[in-house]
């Protein structure tokens, strides 16, 4: 999901995008050796082991509505998982990021790659995207003005180094009376 519009917004700026897209030509090594590579996860599953040999880091790109538990025993050689969000109204790779990092332990880079609204990144974030390839507009002058909206009440708890809300703020986590 390549744009030249797009920009990588990753530890609070714009940096370089070192990542090639592998392209879906079927040529076993399109990119240099050393490339840091970003492989569909079709592709990935097909045959690991020749992209795990790459001397290169490797990337895997997961399409919305792809399962990524399918990459639970290759995690710690993946260094980058690309989620894409072809639309601002499709949140299926939402639930990709919390299971990546709740559930299968992935501590590497996950990345939102599309058409990411400024008013979803901090939700995003809840969820453990740590990177930004956005290609809409808007987004991208909102994050370069540092003008992110924050969601300061949650509903829902998450596991990890994210603030939680207070005790007795949902219903079923309520203290019982003295």
């Amino acid at each position: 999901m390549a744009n030249e519009t797009a920009r990588l917004w990753k530890d609070g700026g714009f940096r370089p995008n070192p990542w090639q897209d592998w392209p879906e030509d079927g040529a076993l090594e399109p990119l240099d050796p050393g490339t840091d590579a970003l492989v569909p996860l079709e592709r990935f599953v097909a045959d690991p082991d020749v992209f795990l040999a790459r001397k290169g880091r490797l990337g895997v790109r997961v399409a919305a509505g792809e399962d990524v538990a399918v990459l639970a025993e290759h995690l710690e050689n993946i260094a980058l998982i690309a989620l894409e969000f072809p639309s601002f109204a499709d949140g299926r790779n939402y639930s990709a990021a919390r299971l990546l990092r709740e559930r299968l332990g992935y501590d590497g880079e996950i990345r939102a790659v599309g058409d990411v609204l400024s008013d979803q990144i901090a939700l995003m974030r809840r969820c453990g995207i740590d990177a930004f390839l956005v290609t809409h507009g808007p987004t991208r002058a909102a994050l370069q003005g540092g003008r992110i909206p924050e969601v300061r009440h949650y509903y829902q708890p998450v596991s990890g180094p994210e603030i939680e809300i207070p005790a007795g703020s949902r219903p079923w986590a309520r203290q019982p009376a003295a």
